[in-house]
């Protein structure tokens, strides 16, 4: 997911997933472009929703507002994170809410092409590391120093791990730097993916359930850490540019503080649309109170973010244009 960057247990995940999007009924935008987008002169806008429930949530608390408070009809559409900044391009998409980082798109599109533009900050820091339960730090205090994994990768030995300590992964489309670091920190793991976060989620619930041990990706903010209490790894110290190279990265991942994007025509004619997602900023606790009614409580995101807005009309009231 992301700089982040996210088998039965393959199909396992693709059912979870869609339970985790609006009726799972978007589209591929790899695939597919929305028949709303780049649709000037009438009341439509389309938003690009990434597979992890942070995102879904932004978008659907965003959703409601446009469609209720401003009379838009909102088209949301599925797209992976890198792709997602070409359908930006195109105006196949009008805006994407939670960019992890992506320098170099940032470079073609923003500053050479200018067919994408800045949509201000979201108000969430990210942040991507490895997290262990807190239970078996408690047990091990020591195991959170990346420099005593190995001496512990016999307790993360997994079936799909090849006789290696397991290190799990989510989605195999999200950009991480996790297999550069297994190999440039000479650590005896093996990344192996989930599929989703929704079926990395699952597997993390079934271990949390049975005590047992586990090391992860995961970042934050994630709703997850309120289920499953985890603590952090401590990787080699992230310094500017230290991830410059991928294949020769060995330090951890930054705190990136999140961006809204949206497609430079629509920046500029999409009227109030434009002007509340530009405003559209929140905190983690507001994301995470969303994320938890998706994934935990299994509220449509449509019904989680009406119960959000119905209780926290002080901060969308800021949002809207005058």
């Amino acid at each position: 997911m992301r700089k982040p960057v996210r088998t039965t247990a393959l199909i396992a995940a693709a059912a979870a997933t869609c339970s985790l999007l609006a009726g799972c009924g978007a589209a591929d935008m790899t695939r597919q472009a929305s028949p709303f987008a780049g649709a000037r002169g009438s009341k439509t806008v389309t938003l690009s929703v990434q597979s992890w429930v942070g995102a879904q949530s932004n978008v659907a608390v965003a959703q409601y507002l446009l469609e209720h408070e401003l009379g838009y009809r909102v088209d949301t559409v599925q797209v992976d994170e890198v792709p997602a900044w070409d359908a930006l391009s195109q105006g196949r998409v009008d805006a994407i809410l939670e960019d992890w980082g992506h320098p170099d798109q940032e470079k073609r599109y923003v500053q050479d092409k200018k067919t994408i533009a800045p949509g201000g900050d979201l108000g969430v820091t990210g942040h991507i590391g490895w997290f262990v339960p807190t239970y078996l730090a408690r047990q091990h205090p020591d195991i959170t120093d990346w420099r005593n994994l190995n001496k512990y990768a016999s307790l993360f030995r997994t079936p799909e791990s090849g006789g290696k300590g397991q290190l799990l992964d989510g989605s195999p489309s999200y950009v991480t730097n996790d297999k550069a670091l297994v190999n440039n920190l000479k650590l005896d793991y093996q990344v192996v993916f989930a599929g989703s976060e929704a079926a990395q989620i699952t597997q993390i619930r079934q271990f949390a359930k049975e005590k047992k041990p586990f090391l992860t990706y995961w970042y934050m903010p994630q709703w997850l850490f309120k289920k499953v209490p985890m603590t952090e790894v401590k990787l080699p110290p992230y310094k500017e540019g230290c991830d410059a190279d991928a294949a020769k990265v060995a330090c951890a991942y930054p705190h990136t503080p999140l961006k809204k994007y949206l497609n430079a025509g629509f920046a500029k004619s999409g009227g109030k649309a434009a002007a509340f997602l530009k405003k559209f900023k929140w905190t983690t606790e507001d994301q995470n109170e969303v994320s938890l009614l998706i994934a935990d409580q299994k509220l449509t995101p449509a019904d989680a973010a009406k119960k959000w807005v119905n209780t926290h009309k002080s901060t969308w009231k800021t949002w809207l244009p005058r």
